[in-house]
């Protein structure tokens, strides 16, 4: 599933997300969906969510339902 489209992710979702800081080395943050940062349906880059760790990037792997 892509990480491009809203009405794939979910609250409690298991990604992996790029931080703004990672994002010319492309390195990948694992974590659980706390909330959708993102109110458009689509977005090239992925759908950015704040992870319950409090990290902040756009979905980049979709790990698990």
């Amino acid at each position: 599933m892509s990480g491009n489209n809203r009405s794939n992710i979910h609250v409690g979702l298991n990604v992996q997300i790029v931080l703004k800081q990672d994002q010319r080395s492309g390195t990948l943050t694992s974590g659980t969906v706390e909330k959708i940062l993102t109110n458009s349906p689509t977005h090239p880059h992925g759908i950015k969510v704040r992870l319950t760790s409090g990290d902040v990037g756009r979905v980049k792997v979709i790990v698990s339902e």
